[in-house]
């Protein structure tokens, strides 16, 4: 390390020791600024002191104290795995410590009671960060989707047993929640922590395998055992940096992940990293890496097309007075169509009658020629209804009588 490292470090580590009670506050707000420190602190995590440091930031009760602390987890996490790895564990008893310091921590409340933490999962039916219900398809609408909707189902984790060592049987117990307690204050964690994260989940991940050839790491050959839960929340992390200015370095770290994954056999890994490399965009992220930081996804449009899709009681009661509506109305117009057929009477024009054969073909072509009367009535939407069947009558008898009576003054047929 550096002499300008080195005196950064000092100064930091004696500033806090002399500091007033009244001064935590606003020396814990200056602190995140302090980048060159933070580099610098990368360096000699390790050290006894800096770990000491740290959790008496942890153990302060300062938010902003805490949090400066839990940037660092990712970094402690490989050093004590890479250490882990090459069974040199007498050189990782200060980083074991703090690890078990956070872990005793974060397990209980104030008051020294155990926590549960608590997870409700998203229903299919409610947008969420995760899905929209408008891409999911149309969903049948059963007795049993009505009975399921608006339900959550929320997921409880907890209480978690206190620890005193790590052994190969809880490490990754510890860890797993060390690093779901790291992804529940991503949102304020720096850039350089969320490289960190990147690199050695990469790291992790690779380590022992044919592919660490192929991302040049050195100084660990061994594997590292890794658990299925474990490389679910080092997926969260990643898909966080993902939109949050490190494309890069997530697409790495999610594809290591993914191939340790795929040579473990691990379902649930498998599954969230399959799930985020299909849903991530086409092109690398333009990021900003300064400002708020988000996981950015899709606003549910507020359309009108929403609103009538939805099935409530009121829009159920509203279907059905449209259907006595048009019920009503169809009766309307039946009445109104239903008007007298005429009745022609098919004698000459002196008032002789026809014999039984020429009757019969008279009343034919008179059907035919009322009819296409009827006809040319209903295709001519313009016209008024209740005038229409009495003008068509007057026009096809009118005709009918002119085409039947020949020369002579008598009927044709």
């Amino acid at each position: 390390m550096l002499a300008v490292d080195t005196g950064l470090v000092e100064e930091w580590l004696s500033e806090f020791k002399t500091l007033p009670e009244a001064s935590i506050s606003s020396y814990a707000t200056n602190l995140k600024d302090k980048t060159a420190l933070i580099s610098s602190l990368y360096k000699v995590i390790q050290e006894p002191q800096i770990c000491h440091q740290l959790f008496e930031f942890y153990r302060s009760g300062e938010e902003q104290l805490l949090r400066f602390t839990l940037q660092f987890l990712p970094e402690l996490m490989w050093c004590y795995l890479a250490v882990s790895a090459s069974r040199d564990l007498q050189s990782s008893g200060c980083i074991e410590a703090l690890l078990l310091g956070v872990y005793n921590l974060e397990i209980v409340d104030k008051e020294g009671h155990s926590k549960v933490l608590s997870f409700t999962i998203p229903s299919l039916s409610k947008p969420s960060v995760y899905h929209e219900p408008s891409s999911i398809g149309s969903m049948a609408l059963t007795e049993g989707a009505l009975s399921q909707h608006g339900l959550s189902r929320v997921v409880y984790s907890g209480p978690h047993p206190q620890r005193e060592m790590l052994t190969a049987q809880n490490r990754f117990e510890v860890l797993t929640f060390l690093l779901l307690c790291y992804n529940a204050a991503l949102s304020y964690m720096p850039a350089i922590s969320l490289q960190s994260l990147c690199q050695i989940c990469s790291r992790i991940c690779v380590c022992g395998y044919p592919r660490q050839q192929v991302r040049k790491y050195k100084g660990v050959n061994s594997r590292i055992p890794v658990s299925s839960e474990f490389m679910v929340q080092m997926l969260t992390g990643i898909y966080y940096a993902f939109y949050n200015g490190e494309w890069d370095l997530a697409r790495k770290a999610m594809d290591d992940v993914l191939y340790r994954a795929q040579l473990e056999l691990y379902p649930e890994p498998l599954l969230v990293a399959n799930a985020i490399k299909a849903s991530l965009p086409q092109g690398a992220m333009k990021s900003s890496k300064e400002g708020t930081k988000c996981i950015q996804v899709e606003i549910t449009p507020t359309s009108s097309r929403i609103s009538r899709n939805a099935v409530t009681s009121m829009s159920i009661r509203g279907h059905r007075w449209k259907r006595h509506e048009q019920a009503e109305n169809g009766n309307d117009a039946t009445e109104m169509g239903n008007f007298v057929i005429p009745e022609i009477s098919v004698t000459n024009v002196s008032g002789e009658k026809t014999g039984n054969g020429e009757k019969s073909r008279a009343l034919a072509e008179n059907d035919a020629q009322h009819i296409q009367g009827v006809q040319e009535t209903a295709t001519d939407p313009r016209t008024d209804s209740k005038c229409m069947p009495e003008i068509r009558r007057q026009k096809s008898v009118r005709k009918m009588m002119e085409d039947g009576i020949n020369s002579s003054g008598r009927v044709q047929f």
